[in-house]
């Protein structure tokens, strides 16, 4: 064997720029799926190659032309072929997902999150249906998976104490060490519960779920990159709702006076509003989403009666 031929991309890729390159086409060439946290393969490989080297994973371009060290290089080469031969989300590569920059830490026991109502929360404290964050006292996360959004509410809501609820041991368990990295133990409780099932006998001033909604086809036709988030995050029934229509029929019982449901569905909008058409459901859209989060106030799911028509505390709908 010739010098020549004894060469590895480890000897030849020397900047960050190189090995960008390099990873692009590499996992072009293995058809990699996407969308935990990233939508291509650049965008995949920036966070790869940052998170290797322990650099802000918001741009990759301040970086380009650094020349890297042989053992810098050595790490690049081995989360890429990771990620290549493994099909694992980048998240589980790096134990680290990003919602509107705040940091979790990730595992295959939960789903990697990626919740648009972290978006909403973080960007301005869900405006359009809490008119005033300070006033909230009491939040509840369904389905809470690693902990994010009970994190994000804790943030967003100063004054409230935040219940987080999953039916898997092993979710909460990633849930309370995220709970306890942002030093939010004082506020963020976990707790087992099938919904609502086991949870404390209080009502709260709003709820937040994403829930499972992906249908029993999409799951079963899931690439490997899907395939390695657990099942039970995911599935959501034979036309996704299953969650989401048992969410709507309890949650009226939790709701306080002027309270608000807020619930992530996915691609269920016609699914859910074929089954649920009494409900006058308010689309909450993002820079990159539409009819994927609903909200409800509490009057809209207690039935019709003579208070029916009092006055909601919090906007008008748009």
């Amino acid at each position: 064997m010739t010098q020549e031929t004894a060469r590895t991309p480890t000897d030849e890729l020397v900047t960050v720029r190189d090995w960008l390159r390099y990873a692009v086409t590499s996992m072009t060439r293995a058809r990699l799926v996407y969308g935990h946290g990233t939508s291509n393969a650049i965008e995949e490989a920036a966070f790869l190659i940052l998170s290797a080297l322990d650099l802000p994973i918001e741009d990759v371009n301040p970086w380009l032309d650094c020349r890297l060290t042989v053992a810098e290089r050595d790490g690049i080469a081995s989360l890429i072929s990771r990620r290549i031969e493994t099909r694992k989300p980048a998240a589980y590569l790096t134990n680290a997902a990003y919602i509107q920059g705040r940091k979790f830490y990730v595992d295959e026991r939960v789903i990697i999150p990626r919740s648009f109502i972290g978006e909403l929360l973080v960007q301005d404290q869900l405006a359009a249906i809490v008119p005033d964050p300070l006033a909230v006292t009491r939040v509840l996360d369904l389905c809470t998976g690693s902990g994010c959004l009970a994190v994000l509410a804790a943030e967003a809501f100063p004054n409230a104490d935040v219940d987080a609820g999953d039916i898997s041991n092993e979710a909460l368990a990633v849930a309370q060490r995220n709970i306890h990295d942002y030093g939010l133990e004082d506020r963020v409780h976990t707790f087992k519960s099938d919904l609502f099932a086991d949870l404390p006998s209080a009502t709260y001033d709003l709820i937040i779920s994403n829930p499972p909604y992906v249908t029993a086809e999409a799951v079963a036709a899931f690439p490997p990159e899907y395939q390695a988030e657990p099942t039970l995050a995911h599935l959501g029934g034979t036309d996704g709702m299953d969650l989401v229509r048992r969410i709507l029929v309890d949650a009226p019982a939790r709701l306080a006076l002027g309270g608000s449901l807020i619930v992530e569905i996915g691609d269920g909008q016609d699914a859910l509003a074929a089954s649920r058409p009494d409900l006058p459901f308010l689309w909450l859209d993002t820079e990159v989403s539409k009819g994927e989060v609903f909200a409800l106030f509490a009057d809209d799911l207690k039935p019709a009666g003579p208070e029916s028509g009092r006055k909601r505390q919090g906007p008008a709908r748009r």
